[in-house]
């Protein structure tokens, strides 16, 4: 699990409606990751790098995977290594992926890392509407906390096989910790008394706002209605140093400042108290009014980075796994650190609150009297109020430099590729390449994230969608489409399983390999495309940046008779538009629609 105990320490004393050691039982009962056999990565490699490198260096990386895979080669030595780890380990891959993908990761979280969602527009124009959403929210989220602490979270499943639920136990209670080279997680959730409040955050100032009554019942929404009054009548003032900024900061800077801020006992406290806390609700000042067709676009910037230093940047606490966002002006949506968790589990709980906060209470408040939620106080020093300021204005370089479209593609849904017996998903990531080839007259490096739930403790690894047909597809436009999907959510894609091969050669203290030093490795993992369908009941988008500099990043929702879009790049970039690629991307759908339209059906 993320704080690296075993996954017997899970089991928390909670309220006895439990069925005892049910998340554990299950959990035991999963399949463990598989490591691929090696000649089969090798030779899938290579065919992934067919469409993306010239000849030339196809060639040269065919000779250095020959002799990789040799008999009693290094490629062997490693496989075997790999495969030793395997067996004692729960998941050979889940600490090393959370290591490098994420703690080691220096980037800012901020448009680097975490993604944002954003909901579907609300209608309230007044602090009323504001704070009577959050109290609906916050009792949605505490309605499914009840879930997962009761173990009675419904089991998943994808094509009949259960799915782990390990990521549903660290989305709450958790928080990123930053370090001078490297960020750690911690989950207060498995501690012998689990967090009983929440952080919000209005005006830049914190407050714990405690859920739970002395008798373990959560408040109701009217009783949470009168404590976020009282959090929003005691932070009318917005002149305060906006502390949260600092989280957004490369995370190396922030390490640094963090060990400084933490040397003050009341600064240490408050900050603990943020981590510890089950998620953190951000009450949002208005951002600046946009036409409706920009609409979407301003909120997904305000749920990526909150807008800047000017706007609601201060508003946050960025290295919390779980941020509500509600505006006064009725954007709302969440950003998630993205450490403990992918998309999947966080849209579950998200389509949960929504559902949720549609339904009218029924219960009478009893009136009473609630403490006054506890403001937390900062001691800001020179040092600190110096490095908000480098904060900030990294902040607004960040704002500035992020190129951000979403869009509502009304044409058609997943109704569609459904009527031909086609997988919306390939559809669309077919429609993704063409966009790409006819903008730039080539195929690149495409990333799209598949789950490995079906094993234990599994995340994700890559379906690389440039595949030699799907290049000679966007060349000739006709070539019926090949699913490349099935192969990585079973466990055989290639990326997780070089990466271990890459990690197992580091650990042995051995070379590097020539394969990991090759120009074609480059290439392969500059993801020009970096893409990922997150569905959701709810019909909202969720965003994130691009993960290269001259890169795009397309997140998409497929709704029965839309899709919704978010697609952004770097301005820093002269390459790369997000509205025209935009722009691409719907030309792409509607002509394979016409293809389609035009090609007989015994034919498909």
């Amino acid at each position: 699990s993320v704080d690296g105990k075993s996954p017997s320490s899970l089991l928390k004393p909670v309220a006895l409606t439990r069925i005892p050691g049910r998340y554990l039982a299950h959990q035991e009962s999963l399949p463990k990751l598989p490591v691929p056999p090696l000649k089969q990565t090798c030779d899938r490699y290579l065919a992934a790098l067919e469409p993306i490198v010239d000849s030339e260096m196809l060639k040269n990386t065919q000779e250095l995977v020959k002799e990789f895979q040799a008999q009693g080669g290094v490629g062997d030595r490693l496989q075997k290594g790999l495969e030793h780890r395997s067996r004692k380990t729960d998941n050979w891959l889940s600490d090393w992926w959370l290591q490098t993908a994420y703690l080691d990761y220096r980037l800012p979280v901020v448009v680097h890392s975490s993604p944002g969602v954003v909901l579907p527009r609300l209608e309230f124009s007044d602090r009323q509407g504001q704070i009577r959403y959050a109290a609906k929210l916050i009792a949605g989220v505490l309605d499914f906390k009840s879930m997962i602490d009761n173990e009675t979270l419904p089991i998943e499943y994808l094509g009949g096989k259960m799915l782990c639920m390990n990521q549903y136990y660290q989305v709450l209670c958790s928080c990123r910790i930053p370090g001078i080279k490297s960020d750690s997680v911690v989950n207060y959730a498995l501690n012998k008394r689990p967090p009983s409040h929440i952080t919000v955050v209005h005006n830049y100032q914190f407050f714990v706002l405690d859920v739970y009554n002395s008798d373990g019942t959560t408040l109701t929404v009217d009783q949470l209605y009168i404590q976020l009054e009282k959090i929003w009548n005691s932070s009318l003032q917005t002149n305060k140093e906006p502390i949260g900024i600092l989280t957004s900061n490369h995370r190396n800077s922030w390490g640094k400042a963090y060990a400084n801020l933490i040397k003050d006992k009341t600064n240490k406290e408050s900050v603990r108290a943020i981590q510890k806390s089950i998620f953190t609700v951000c009450l949002d000042a208005p951002m600046p009014r946009v036409s409706d067709e920009m609409y979407r676009t301003r909120a997904a910037v305000q749920m990526l980075h909150g807008g800047g230093s000017r706007w609601n940047s201060g508003n946050r606490w960025f290295d919390k796994t779980l941020q509500f966002i509600i505006g006064e002006d009725g954007t709302c949506g969440v950003i998630y650190e993205h450490a403990p968790a992918e998309g999947p589990p966080i849209v579950a709980l998200i389509d949960h609150v929504v559902e949720y906060t549609k339904k009218s209470e029924m219960v009478r408040t009893p009136m009473v009297p609630l403490p006054m939620p506890k403001k937390l106080r900062f001691n800001i020093t020179p040092e600190i109020k110096r490095d908000i300021e480098e904060a900030k204005q990294n902040m607004n370089i960040m704002v500035h430099d992020l190129d951000m479209k979403v869009i509502v593609f009304s044409h058609f849904g997943k109704n569609v590729p459904k009527s031909y017996k086609m997988s919306p998903d390939a559809f669309i990531q077919v429609a993704l390449q063409l966009a790409y080839y006819r903008t730039y007259k080539r195929c690149c490096a495409t990333y799209e994230s598949a789950s490995l739930r079906m094993f234990k403790l599994g995340r994700t690894d890559t379906i690389r969608s440039a595949t030699s047909d799907s290049a000679n597809f966007v060349k000739t436009m006709d070539d019926p489409v090949k699913q490349v999907c099935s192969v990585a959510i079973r466990g055989q894609a290639i990326d997780r399983h070089l990466l271990g091969l890459k990690l197992q050669a580091i650990e042995d203290l051995s070379a590097l390999p020539d394969i990991f030093m090759d120009t074609s490795f480059a290439v392969a993992n500059h993801y020009n495309l970096s893409t990922s369908q997150v569905p959701a009941k709810t019909d909202c988008v969720m965003c994130f940046g691009p993960v290269v500099p001259d890169g795009y990043g397309v997140c998409y929702n497929p709704m029965e008779e839309h899709i919704n879009f978010a697609v952004s790049a770097f301005n820093s970039c002269a390459d790369t538009n997000a509205a025209r690629m935009v722009q691409a991307l719907e030309d792409a759908l509607v002509d394979m629609k016409t293809l389609l339209d035009q090609t007989p059906k015994a034919k498909l």
